[in-house]
């Protein structure tokens, strides 16, 4: 089953680009890491969100992410409240979410709707002030 760890992070003031340069080139070869990303999340704070196989998998490689926060650590600043320099949470996943494509499609239905009542419309003999106000509303 799919997990997730997620850790924040406050980066010292002007260590900003050499912490966003030191996640790109870090070595992320975990057995069943998916993918990850870095989000800034306001002034030099960040989150790292990885993707994983499985839960166990973040529990195995947790020696080498300490490893890779090591390389790092002197950049960082302490959270507050007795939280250190990281704020790691991680668990497996209960609920997937994806885009929903039924607005997408709620467009042209409408659209078709438009056209029939319109044809539905002109297949009707008019007498000339209903065409006059016909078109008016069309104009609209």
């Amino acid at each position: 089953m799919t997990a997730y760890n997620v850790v924040r992070f406050r980066v010292k003031p002007g260590r900003d680009q050499e912490f966003i340069d030191l996640h790109r080139k870090a070595n992320t070869n975990f057995k069943g890491w998916r993918n990850g990303a870095l989000v800034k999340t306001g002034d030099q704070t960040y989150c790292l969100v990885g993707e994983w196989d499985s839960f166990n998998n973040i529990v195995d490689a947790r020696p080498g992410m300490i490893g890779m926060l090591d390389s790092f650590r002197s950049m960082l600043e302490d959270l507050g409240n007795g939280l250190g320099i990281t704020d790691p949470v991680s668990g497996e996943t209960v609920l997937q979410l994806k885009a929903r494509a039924a607005a997408k499609r709620a467009k042209p239905k409408a659209k078709k709707a438009k056209k029939k009542a319109a044809a539905k419309t002109a297949r009707k003999p008019i007498k000339k002030t209903a065409r006059k106000k016909a078109a008016k509303r069309r104009r609209r």
